[in-house]
């Protein structure tokens, strides 16, 4: 409905005013224009920007779904669905050929959209192409939550199911699994979705919710739930014993150091200067991400090719936080020295870098009354982003530990936090996809690079591969 932009089109043309024919300003204000997906029957509003659940009193809109049901159910349309199917594969494999000599037949595996769920669909996809990270819990031994009557009963959660015992890691590991084994075009993660209902309050219902939001949630869960028991085994020691997640490449946030700390976790230090005394404060602070500004100079500038003034770059949102900074009048700092708040000033150097460098562009922001969205284009690199110059001592990191290629890129179409799509793109065994719910399709880096990234997953570079930096 906003990717590819056909049913939208039809929305934008239908809003031009039609001279021949005079309305009320009654009729006026009960003109929707609607689409429909195909797939799932989900009827969606463009001028309200939003799902709708009801129906009209003639009940055209279920009429609609049973008239598309029956054409899905005839002969023709299965005959035309295998032969477009044939058709997408031949064409899949004829890109694959190209790039590796072979006929190897996409394995990607689609996410079901629940109601407004791309937030999620959209992370999940991401977090599924960071390789350390999704082998971690793939390699997880499965957890068996029934017992009693339900043993040996495969059980399928529903939202309006009480049962409290439920295990985030275990649906998670279930949906990792599920991707990338290419029996399925599309997986859907109800019961994970469940999961999420049940633990994570703010997410309940069907609104469209923020991905970055839901990132973290869903990192912090994780890592709370792995420092609980396993088995009788606690999941920090099958982490220990995980030889590639050596001791030396954690970070401890709330307690014992899991799998989510081993790669996300990196150390920051907040350096606070007084102006008046020149006492000088320091506090280091772990984070699993890192929220960039979009400088203010920049925020007109919405395409790539828009000519009015410098272009945006990665490097001047990691400039942004990490340069000297005085804090504003709302922003006093207590001064222990001067025994008051004080004027002073803030500066961020990285401590530690993690193994994967998770960083959101903040492109939301508050205004009086409502939160609107910055639309600027930033170009980032997909290989090669350089951090040893934002590094509290980059003397002691070696010619090539601090570069970084990409491996995901999560990315929001549309104006609104409360609305709009998102969807994922992400390298895999070095090829780009694109991951929009249930659909998923095979891209190249030039398309990569246009996207107006949202959230941006950089994956510290192993082995030496050219001197390609930002």
């Amino acid at each position: 409905r906003y990717v590819n932009g056909h049913a939208k089109k039809h929305y934008e043309d239908a809003q031009i005013p039609m001279t021949n024919h005079k309305k009320t300003e009654k009729q006026e204000k009960v003109q929707h224009t609607v689409c429909m997906d195909c797939s799932s029957y989900s009827t969606y509003c463009y001028r309200c920007d939003d799902f709708v659940v009801n129906d009209t009193k003639l009940g055209l809109v279920q009429k609609v779904r049973e008239h598309l049901q029956n054409l899905e159910n005839s002969a023709f349309t299965s005959d035309r669905h295998r032969k477009r199917k044939l058709l997408e594969n031949s064409s899949l494999n004829s890109k694959l050929l190209k790039v590796n000599g072979s006929t190897t037949a996409l394995c990607a595996t689609g996410l079901r959209n629940l109601g407004n769920t791309c937030f999620m669909n959209a992370i999940l996809q991401s977090l599924s192409n960071i390789q350390q990270f999704c082998c971690y819990f793939k390699e997880l031994p499965a957890v068996e939550l029934r017992n009693g009557k339900t043993a040996g009963r495969r059980t399928y959660h529903t939202r309006s199911q009480g049962d409290n015992n439920v295990s985030l890691v275990e649906e998670f590991r279930k949906t990792l699994c599920a991707l990338w084994q290419g029996s399925q075009t599309a997986f859907s993660p109800e019961s994970l979705f469940y999961v999420v209902w049940k633990i994570m309050p703010n997410f309940r219902g069907y609104q469209q919710q923020d991905a970055h939001e839901f990132m973290r949630y869903l990192l912090d869960h994780l890592h709370l739930e792995l420092q609980g028991g396993f088995n009788g085994v606690s999941r920090s020691v099958i982490l220990q014993e995980n030889s590639s997640l050596s001791a030396s490449n954690k970070c401890c946030i709330n307690g014992a150091s899991t799998v989510v700390t081993a790669i996300f976790g990196g150390i920051l230090q907040n350096e606070v200067n007084c102006l008046i005394c020149g006492t000088e404060s320091r506090k280091f602070d772990p984070f699993l991400d890192l929220s960039l500004d979009i400088p203010s100079q920049f925020r007109n500038k919405r395409t790539k090719n828009q000519e009015n003034g410098p272009m945006c770059t990665l490097r001047d949102c990691l400039r942004s936080f990490t340069d000297l900074e005085e804090l504003d009048e709302t922003e006093l700092y207590m001064c222990h020295k001067c025994k008051k708040k004080q004027k002073s000033t803030k500066k961020f150097w990285i401590q530690k870098l993690p193994k994967v460098l998770c960083l959101h562009l903040k492109r939301f922001h508050w205004t009086a009354y409502l939160r609107n969205k910055v639309d600027t284009y930033v170009e980032f690199p997909l290989r090669g982003l350089d951090m040893k110059c934002y590094l509290l001592e980059p003397e002691n990191s070696g010619p090539e530990s601090c570069l970084y290629d990409l491996a995901a890129v999560v990315v929001h179409h549309g104006s609104g936090v409360g609305s709009g799509h998102y969807t994922a793109y992400a390298a895999h065994e070095g090829r780009w996809f694109h991951f929009n719910d249930s659909t998923v399709t095979l891209t190249d880096e030039e398309t990569v690079v246009k996207a107006k990234a949202y959230i941006l997953f950089y994956v510290e570079r192993q082995a030496k591969s050219g001197s390609d930096k930002l």
